[in-house]
């Protein structure tokens, strides 16, 4: 059995190898400088597969590979990035077998959402590969993540909060949804005057504006939860991603018992965990070994 190597993509691309849920050595980075913001914007679908696959090289050293897990931004489907609104290039190219051609059909490949990655990261890395974990990744654009991985587009991040037809903010284009309020980008776009910091700072100092809008984040975030819960219960929400630094877990928790009020549905808490590459690497490279076990292809 060779290594399993977990990646993740997204502002640039980190690779790991992961031995028993946990991290083996240091995590390679493309480029090696992760400070520079949008890596990936411009580069050619191909040239994204051949950096992962250069980096994996380098850090397998020669040795053979049996697992490859990618956590990607978008809609994936059977490796397949069939949208991707932060990377709109690589809409419809087949990552999976890309990167499964270089290694010679040696490896088994499995592409994943991204927040899916940090999902099961936690899931693998807090002994809780038996229970329901959902993670929102709060960054540029807004990720759900769900661990068990279910069939579905996993794009939580655009679900309608809003019946607002002015909030088009969204990346997407769609009217009303939470990415378009609680995103970076969107923030940037709302406040064209000040950055998303200084918008939480005002808010503190009591700016009304500023505090409005805090307020209407912490409810469409509120909004989004409830609607999972409605769907698949109640339970621990994990917060990740820069900007979940913004969270007030109190205000949030009391916007969630405004709306979910059936005594059932009822229980679910908040948690910030802290946001890594390797979380991600390891939630991608243990959903990789989990799916290579299902089929018989991994020993």
């Amino acid at each position: 059995m060779g290594h399993a190597v977990g990646v993740l993509a997204m502002e640039h691309i980190a690779v790991g190898l992961v031995e028993h849920d946990k991290l083996v050595g240091s995590v390679r980075l493309y480029p090696q400088d992760a400070t520079v913001a949008g890596a990936l914007q411009t580069l050619p679908a191909e040239q994204i597969a051949q950096a992962i696959c250069a980096e994996i090289r380098a850090l397998a050293g020669g040795q053979p590979v049996s697992a490859i897990g990618v956590g990607f931004p978008g809609i994936i489907r059977d490796g397949v990035v069939e949208e991707s609104p932060n990377l709109q290039h690589v809409k419809g190219f087949h990552l999976a077998r890309s990167i499964s051609a270089a290694f010679d059909g040696r490896a088994r490949v499995l592409i994943l959402n991204d927040a899916d990655a940090i999902a099961a990261g936690i899931a693998a890395t807090r002994g809780h590969l038996r229970a329901l974990i959902r993670v929102w990744t709060l960054g540029s654009g807004v990720g759900y993540g769900r661990y068990p991985l279910a069939a579905g587009t996993g794009e939580g991040g655009h679900m309608v909060v809003s019946l607002d037809p002015k909030e088009t903010l969204c990346g997407c284009g769609g009217v009303g949804h939470l990415e378009g309020i609680v995103g970076h980008r969107s923030m940037r776009l709302r406040f064209l005057d000040m950055e998303p910091e200084e918008v939480f700072e005002h808010a503190a100092s009591g700016d009304a504006r500023c505090a409005g809008f805090v307020q209407l984040w912490h409810r469409a975030l509120a909004a989004a939860t409830a609607t999972s819960v409605h769907v698949d219960g109640p339970g621990r929400f994990f917060l990740s991603g820069p900007n979940a630094r913004f969270v007030e877990i109190r205000v949030l928790e009391s916007y969630l018992l405004e709306m979910v009020r059936m005594s059932p549905l009822l229980g679910s808490a908040f948690e910030i965990v802290p946001t890594s590459d390797e979380l991600a690497i390891i939630g991608a490279a243990a959903s990789a070994v989990e799916r290579a076990r299902g089929s018989g292809a991994v020993a």
